[in-house]
């Protein structure tokens, strides 16, 4: 093993990675590639917020406002192309990305223009577009929208093949991973984790990472919470030219339109803060309907596909906890909430990095854990009941 950073230690393991959804499994994937012997935990990948996700690379369409997040997040879309071409070089498993755009209509008059609202560059362009040039660009639309921005960089994955992907990339590369346990504590002496209780037992490394999403504040004393997400999705006609179709995302207030090349057209999503309480609902379903048909009325006439929810990971400012924890052989990787599927490339470079490599990128200050101190529970980590000497 010739990583720097990593604790001497004679163990099974160099990192533990606790947590196997898009984030830890991307995460496991580039510290092998960088020399790791790398074990996931995994509580339910089925569960994983990856399943439940639409796939939007939207940093633009998010409306983020210019600042560290929006820079991470467009860092993380430039890596896309190269990372996905990657990881489909090494399972054949096509991942769906699509630099299809997004489009994001608008219901009122009077908007700004883009170099008011948006910085466009080379790199981020954005276009105004009118009531008729709108219509061109997305015929079908609800005659009430009075224009609408295109954003011809953003895009999306289908992020049910790239759970495939990053599952069979994992094992091809020797990381091992263990399925259906549950972490029941951390345990730790002074500044160190010194291992992991589990309902399989207990398990150690030098180095840990915490990668659990929407279930780490049951594991650490942070403010992540669950918030629920139910989706559905209708079948779009193929082939029939009399019938309008799809052929970018749609972006709207509450409601997004995610057209997949085969017909499918994944419709997002809610969000609710109902804890880990399960199941679609008539209310988040009516809401849906209502939003997409609303967006884009030939929808109205789709067959429903399927009706799913997932559970994103929420922080109380909504950005993620990047890096270094209260201990010193603890990395924090989780609280992505809505732009985990965009952010995994990134966060799972700077981690891997950060651990193997002992390289600090800025961009890692602005998302540590201590921002969030003055929430509640989100302090004294070592008086934690979730953890234990």
């Amino acid at each position: 093993m010739q990583a720097q950073g990593m604790l001497e230690m004679s163990l099974s393991t160099d990192v533990l990675v606790i947590g196997g959804g898009a984030i830890g499994l991307a995460t496991a994937l580039e510290l092998a590639g960088q020399g790791a012997k790398v074990t996931v935990l995994s509580r339910n990948f089925a569960e994983a917020a990856l399943h439940a996700a639409a796939g939007m690379l939207a940093p633009q369409a998010e409306g983020l406002p210019p600042g560290p997040m929006l820079d991470l997040c467009l860092g993380s879309r430039s890596l896309y192309p190269a990372w996905i071409e990657r990881l489909e070089i090494l399972t054949g498993i096509d991942c769906g990305y699509w630099n299809c755009g997004i489009l994001a209509p608008v219901f009122s008059a009077g908007s700004d223009s883009p170099s008011e609202k948006f910085s466009a560059t080379s790199a981020t362009p954005s276009l105004w577009l009118d009531s008729n040039s709108i219509r061109q660009q997305q015929p079908g639309l609800n005659q009430q929208i009075t224009g609408g921005w295109w954003f011809p960089a953003d895009g999306q994955v289908d992020n049910r093949r790239l759970a495939k992907a990053l599952r069979v990339a994992v094992e091809q590369v020797g990381v091992t991973i263990h399925e259906n346990l549950i972490v029941q504590a951390l345990q730790c002496s002074g500044q160190q984790i010194t291992g992991v209780s589990t309902t399989a037992g207990e398990w150690q490394a030098a180095t840990y990472v915490l990668a659990t999403g929407a279930w780490s504040g049951q594991i650490l004393p942070i403010p992540v919470v669950p918030r629920k997400g139910q989706m559905l999705s209708v079948q779009m006609p193929l082939g029939d030219e009399t019938t309008q179709s799809l052929h970018q995302v749609i972006f709207g207030d509450r409601t997004y339109l995610v057209p997949r090349r085969d017909g499918q057209v994944i419709v997002g999503a809610t969000s609710e803060p109902v804890g880990f309480s399960p199941g679609n609902t008539p209310e988040g379903m009516r809401s849906l309907l209502e939003g997409a048909i609303n967006l884009y009325p030939p929808l109205r006439d789709w067959p429903i596909q399927e009706c799913w929810w997932g559970f994103r990971p929420a922080t109380p400012d909504e950005w993620p906890i990047l890096g270094p924890s209260p201990y010193q052989n603890l990395v924090l990787a989780t609280g992505h909430y809505r732009n985990g599927i965009l952010l995994t490339p990134i966060t799972a470079r700077l981690i891997a990095d950060l651990i193997v490599h002992k390289k600090h990128d800025p961009l890692l200050e602005d998302f540590h854990w201590s921002r969030l101190e003055a929430q509640p529970g989100a302090s004294n980590f070592e008086t934690s009941a979730a953890l234990r000497k």
